[in-house]
C-alpha cells in the first residue's frame, strides 16, 4: 500500500530535526544579530562607564577609612556588575531597568530604612557620636587655666570661607617659636618653613594651606572661636581672647575602671549608662554630652504614652486631619461649583473667565503664601482694612485655622477646576438628558448622574490631594510658622501640622531630636499609606458599579 502524499502546506518532519520555513533563511541558535556600535555611542559609554568608576573611586576612600567594610563590598560588586552589564551585548532589558531601580535605591528606599533605624535610637544634641567621642567632649568641655599651664600667641584661621569655614587654630610657642595648628581633631606641628612668625609679636602671620583670618573677620566670628577646644595629651588648649591661648587641664577625667567620669574639683561622679548612651549620677542628674545607642521601642512609646509628647502628637494629628480634609473638601466643592456653572450652555464669555479662574495656579504658590500673609496683618492688611475689621488672625487659635483655610482655598480651587471641567466634558450628555424625560429636576440628575460620574474620575486626584496636604509643609511655614504658640509649649503651635512638627523636633531651637522626629515621621508614613490604601480600594468598588 503506497504512502499517502503531501498536500499542499503540509510538511514531514524527521525525527529529531527541525520543519524547514518556507520562504525563511535557517540559522543557527547561537547566531545573533547586533546592531554596529557607533563612534558617539561609544564615546558616551565611555564616559558615563569611567563617571562610574571615579564615583566609584571617590566613594571607596571614605568607607575604607571609616572601616565599613560591608558598604565597600556592595560598592565594589554595584560597580562590577554596571561595568559586566554595559561592557557586554546581553542582558538588554536590564540595560533600561537598572539605572531606575538604583535611584530608587539610592532617593528612596535607603531614606526611608535611615528614617526607620533612627526612630529606634536616641540620636541627637548630645547623642551624635559614639562613647569615645563623649569622653573626649566631656574632658574638654572642662578644660580650666592653672598655674604653670603653656600659654600660645594664637592666630585664627580657616581651611575654607573666612566667614563660614572651619575655624583653626594657628598657634606659637613664645619659648621654642614652635608653630601648631589646632582643631577639634587635635594638635598638629607646623614645618617651619610653611610658616611665618611675627619677630614682634611672635603670632603666626601666615601658613601654607590656611587663611588667615583679621581682627574684625576673627571678632564676628567670637562665639565660634571661644567654642573651639583643641585636645592635647595634657588636657586641651583654648583661646583666650582673639590672640592668647593656653593649655588647660581637664578638671572631669574618664576613669575606665568604673566607667565613670569624675570631676577633680567637687569629687561628684556620674556612671555610663548604655541604656540611655549618657553618664548619669546617683541623684538622676545627667552630663549633657551622651552618645548614640539603641532605645528600641521607647520612642514610639513616647509618642503613645508620655503627656508631654503624646498630648501635642495627637492634638496635631487632629487639627491635620481637619486641615488636610478641609483643604481637599472646600477646593474641591468650589472647583466643582464654578466647573459646574461655566458648563452650562446658556453661560457666555467662558474661555475668559477660565482664564482669571486659573490664574492663580498660575503663580508661585510659596509667593502668594507671603502675600497673603501680609493680607492677614493686624495692622495694615488688606483684609482688615477693606471690610473694616481689626482681627489678630494669626494671634487667635480658630482665627489663624480659618486663614490658612481661607488661604489653601485661593491656591487650590483652579486646579479641582481644571479637573473637574475636563470630567464633565466626558460625560454623554444623553444620560442627563434621560433624567430630565424621566421628570428629574436638576438637583436630582445631578445627585444621581453627574456626582457619582464626577467622582469615580476624581477621587484618585482626590486621595492624591489629600495625601499632599497632609504634609503641606510650605502652607503653614510660609504663613502662620505653626503658631500661635502657647507660653509653656514653644514646639508646638495651633496651627502645626505633623510634618512642621516634626520639623521643628528634628532642628528646632530645643535641641534636636532626631529620633523623636524619625518616629514621628513613622507614624505619618502608616496614617497616609493606611487611609491612601483604603480610599482607593472604595474608589475600585465604585468604578465597577459605574462602569
Amino acid at each position: 500500500m503506497n504512502a499517502p502524499l503531501s498536500g499542499p502546506g503540509s510538511a514531514t518532519q524527521t525525527p529529531g530535526r527541525e520543519p524547514a520555513r518556507s520562504g525563511l533563511p535557517r540559522t543557527s541558535r547561537t547566531a545573533r544579530h547586533h546592531a554596529p556600535i557607533t563612534a558617539t555611542g561609544l564615546v558616551a559609554k565611555v564616559v558615563l562607564l569611567g563617571l562610574v568608576a571615579g564615583i566609584a573611586i571617590w566613594a571607596a576612600f571614605p568607607l575604607v577609612e571609616a572601616g565599613h567594610w560591608l558598604g565597600l563590598g556592595v560598592l565594589a560588586a554595584t560597580t562590577a556588575g554596571l561595568f559586566y552589564l554595559y561592557l557586554g551585548r546581553r542582558h538588554i532589558p536590564a540595560k533600561y531597568l537598572v539605572p531606575g531601580t538604583l535611584f530608587l535605591l539610592a532617593f528612596q528606599v535607603l531614606p526611608v530604612l535611615f528614617t526607620a533605624s533612627t526612630a529606634f535610637t536616641n540620636y541627637g544634641d548630645g547623642h551624635r557620636g559614639s562613647k569615645d567621642d563623649a569622653i573626649v567632649a566631656i574632658q574638654t568641655s572642662s578644660v580650666k587655666q592653672v598655674p604653670g599651664s603653656t600659654e600660645y600667641a594664637l592666630t585664627i584661621a580657616t581651611t575654607g570661607d573666612p566667614a563660614t569655614g572651619d575655624l583653626v587654630f594657628l598657634l606659637s610657642d613664645p619659648k621654642t617659636r614652635e608653630a601648631f595648628a589646632g582643631d577639634a581633631g587635635g594638635l598638629r606641628k607646623l614645618d617651619a618653613a610653611d610658616v611665618t612668625v611675627s619677630n614682634l609679636s611672635g603670632k603666626v602671620t601666615a601658613a601654607d594651606g590656611y587663611t588667615v583670618l583679621t581682627i574684625g573677620q576673627a571678632s564676628g566670628r567670637s562665639d565660634a572661636v571661644t567654642a573651639l577646644i583643641v585636645p592635647t595629651d595634657g588636657g586641651a588648649i583654648r583661646a583666650n581672647g582673639l590672640t592668647r591661648a593656653y593649655e588647660g587641664k581637664a578638671a572631669r577625667a574618664y576613669d575606665a575602671g568604673c566607667d565613670c567620669v569624675t570631676d577633680d574639683e567637687t569629687g561628684r561622679t556620674w556612671t555610663a549608662d548604655e541604656k540611655v548612651g549618657s553618664f548619669v549620677a546617683a541623684d538622676g542628674e545627667r552630663l549633657t554630652q551622651g552618645w548614640k545607642v539603641n532605645v528600641g521601642w521607647k520612642n514610639f512609646g513616647a509618642v503613645l504614652t508620655d503627656s508631654n509628647i503624646s498630648g501635642p502628637f495627637f492634638g496635631t494629628l487632629a487639627w491635620n486631619f481637619a486641615f488636610a480634609i478641609g483643604s481637599t473638601g472646600l477646593t474641591f466643592l468650589l472647583g466643582m461649583a464654578i466647573a459646574l456653572a461655566l458648563h452650562s450652555p446658556r453661560m457666555r464669555g467662558t474661555n475668559v473667565y477660565r482664564v482669571l479662574l486659573i490664574l492663580p495656579y498660575a503663580m508661585p504658590s510659596f509667593a502668594m503664601l507671603l502675600v497673603w500673609r501680609d493680607m492677614f496683618n493686624t495692622d495694615f492688611g488688606l483684609l482688615n482694612n477693606l471690610f473694616g475689621l481689626d482681627v489678630d488672625w494669626f494671634g487667635g487659635t480658630w482665627s489663624a485655622r480659618i486663614a490658612v483655610l481661607l488661604v489653601q482655598l485661593w491656591l487650590g480651587y483652579p486646579y479641582m477646576f481644571l479637573v473637574a471641567t475636563g470630567a464633565l466634558q466626558a460625560i454623554p450628555a444623553e444620560l442627563t438628558e434621560a433624567t430630565s424625560v424621566d421628570g428629574a429636576s436638576p438637583w436630582q440628575s445631578f445627585r444621581a448622574v453627574t456626582l457619582p460620574l464626577l467622582l469615580v474620575a476624581l477621587s484618585p486626584l482626590l486621595i492624591a490631594s489629600f495625601a499632599f496636604n497632609f504634609n503641606n509643609v510650605n502652607a503653614i511655614l510660609f504663613t502662620t510658622e505653626g503658631g500661635p504658640f502657647a507660653p509653656d509649649n514653644p514646639r508646638n503651635g495651633a496651627t502645626d501640622l505633623l510634618i512642621t512638627y516634626t520639623y521643628r523636633l528634628a532642628f528646632g531651637a530645643q535641641g534636636a531630636e532626631y529620633g523623636l522626629a524619625a518616629t514621628v515621621s513613622i507614624f505619618i508614613f502608616a496614617i497616609v499609606a493606611t487611609l491612601s490604601a483604603v480610599s482607593f480600594r472604595r474608589t475600585r468598588k465604585q468604578e465597577e458599579v459605574y462602569s
